[in-house]
């Protein structure tokens, strides 16, 4: 499961899990969560639908599902929907903090929650850097671990 919205970190985090992660017998479930106030799920459907046609022009054999929901807390709706499809890894998209944050020791408190509450694999994933390449991957075990891939 990869969770989606219509940020670049949530669409480069599928597009790794696509390609590194999904074989050709597996189902990928796009997670979008909106919140319960938002009026635009329209456009929310939108970007979902966009990716999912994004998922299936990349690796047309792979399953693709999409989920919307509508929650006012979107840590605890995460998780609560991986351990209820029962999937076997949960992708989310991290932003990288600002120099300034990481000064302050301050994390992504989302993928922080979903990979200590999850009850499969949780990854966090995001863009090391385009002149270095990569990526840095977030688990239970290893913190900002780099992979060139």
């Amino acid at each position: 499961m990869a969770v989606v919205d219509a940020s670049p970190e949530a669409k480069i985090a599928m597009l790794w899990a696509l390609n590194n992660l999904v074989n050709g017998v597996d189902t990928l479930i796009l997670l979008h969560v909106i919140h319960a106030t938002n009026l635009t799920s329209c456009r929310e459907s939108t970007c979902t639908n966009f990716l999912r046609s994004l998922c299936k022009a990349r690796r047309p054999e792979v399953e693709v599902q999409a989920v919307v929901v509508q929650a006012r807390e979107k840590a605890t709706t995460i998780v609560n929907q991986a351990n209820k499809l029962h999937v076997s890894v949960l992708i989310l998209g991290q932003r990288r903090p600002s120099l300034f944050l990481r000064f302050l020791r301050k994390k992504d408190e989302l993928v922080d929650y979903c990979i200590d509450h999850a009850e499969c694999m949780t990854l966090g994933v995001s863009k090391q850097s385009s002149s270095i390449g990569g990526y840095l991957i977030n688990s239970k075990w290893h913190k900002n671990f780099w992979l060139l891939a």
